[in-house]
């Protein structure tokens, strides 16, 4: 967990956050161990902006991955940010609810399981009906 929390600290410092200048870094573990990593990158209206989440998932779903093992997030703050709603569900198109996501905090790291951070979440199969 140390490591992949590492890689995510370093991906932070990528970040570009010039509006809001919170700094966060995310390290997404697919299946075969590889490690895919993001930061957030603002753009002046926020919408346009994009997550490190997303930025990490949406490379490894590039690369043709569609298992992943583990999420860790940072942010500059360490105050124990969490995906969003928005990358908790682009998350739960690919991972089940069991998938852990490592938050650092400032009193170290803390682990939920995605179905915590997203109960009743909207699947595939409700939309396939």
């Amino acid at each position: 967990m140390k490591d992949l929390l590492d890689q995510a600290r370093e991906a932070r410092e990528a970040a570009y956050a010039p509006y809001s200048e919170y700094a966060v870094g995310a390290a997404l573990r697919v299946a075969d161990g590889r490690v895919y990593t993001g930061c957030n990158i603002e753009n002046a209206n926020y919408s346009n902006s994009l997550h490190a989440e997303e930025v990490a998932l949406g490379t490894a779903v590039r690369d043709g991955h569609r298992e992943f093992d583990r999420l860790a997030v940072s942010s500059a703050a360490e105050d124990g940010v969490t995906p969003c709603g928005m990358c908790r569900q682009s998350l739960a198109e690919f991972c089940e609810e069991s998938f852990v996501v490592v938050c650092e905090g400032s009193d170290g790291a803390v682990e939920y399981e995605l179905g915590e951070l997203l109960p009743e979440t909207i699947t595939r199969e409700m939309v396939e009906r």
